[in-house]
């Protein structure tokens, strides 16, 4: 997140497509939503053939990794894709100078203002997941000053006072569990949040041959960068793996999966394999900057 982002209004003033996912009978659905001004988003059937899982296949002679039903994993698995290979468009319409990078987009809003980059993106997938499960209470991040922002207390009616680097709760609207309430919420974690904050709040992963879906390569600082895997497979025969990246960037853009520029015969797949070095279309992290919620 730019510190120029870190400063603009938290009021998203359109919101296109929002997504959600719905538990049903304990299984993750993907879904494409919309929303009237009067109530929470009313879920609309996602083709299966269009998911990251369905479209993004593995190598010959990988298979894909299973993900517990429920889980984070399996609802990253299954998040809807837009049809073909569109422009990435940043949050104002215009597409991104950079049309190389991508190899498709995800079918999620970006919004109107410059806010959902990098980290940010990552926050409301992870947000977005939790919602649609009803885990209202493990909804919280931090503010790059460190203090907490729980979505329970957000929902409640308290709003963060912030004075310099002094954050305060203060009780100014009433209690309102709405889908646009969780929205608003998010958009305020998108000012005062980014890569430094949540490199501080992420579990270092030791190894990064214990990756699993939904892990971060994520760098902290000014601004640093951050990517998530979004989906695994592996040879039966060799146990070798390989993995998919989404990103968004700067500034504020279509969530999209990643080329991977090294090898574009594994492409979109990265080799878990990959060396000391991570080298993506836009960034390069290192082995050890691996991560997990």
């Amino acid at each position: 997140m730019t510190q120029s982002a870190a400063t603009a209004p938290a009021r998203i003033v359109r919101w296109v497509l929002p997504l959600a996912l719905v538990l049903i009978a304990g299984v993750v659905v993907a879904g494409r939503l919309g929303r009237s001004p009067a109530g929470p988003p009313q879920p609309v059937a996602q083709e299966e053939d269009n998911t990251i899982a369905a479209r993004v296949h593995p190598p010959p002679g990988y298979e894909s990794l299973p993900a517990e039903p429920g889980s984070f994993e399996e609802w990253l698995t299954r998040l809807p894709l837009k049809p073909g290979r569109p422009p990435v468009l940043l949050h104002d319409g215009r597409e991104k100078p950079n049309q190389d990078a991508h190899y498709a987009v995800i079918d999620i809003d970006v919004g109107d203002r410059d806010l959902q980059q990098c980290a940010d993106a990552i926050i409301r997938l992870r947000g977005e997941y939790l919602w649609a499960a009803g885990r209202y209470a493990d909804i919280h991040f931090n503010f790059t000053s460190g203090d907490r922002a729980d979505y329970e207390r957000w929902r409640e009616g308290y709003r963060p006072l912030v004075v310099g680097d002094n954050v305060s709760w203060v009780k100014s609207a009433p209690r309102n569990e709405s889908y646009q309430t969780f929205r608003d919420y998010l958009t305020t974690v998108f000012r005062y949040a980014g890569t430094q904050s949540l490199s501080a709040e992420l579990a270092p992963v030791p190894n990064v041959a214990q990756m699993k879906i939904g892990d971060v390569f994520i760098r902290g600082g000014l601004p640093g960068h951050a990517v998530i895997v979004v989906n695994m497979a592996e040879r039966p025969d060799t146990g070798e793996r390989v993995f998919l990246l989404a990103q968004s960037y700067m500034p504020a853009q279509d969530i999209h999966l990643l080329k991977n520029p090294t090898d574009p015969h594994l492409s979109p797949w990265y080799p878990l394999a990959f060396g000391n070095r991570l080298r993506t279309p836009e960034y390069t992290f290192r082995r050890d900057e691996l991560k997990r919620f």
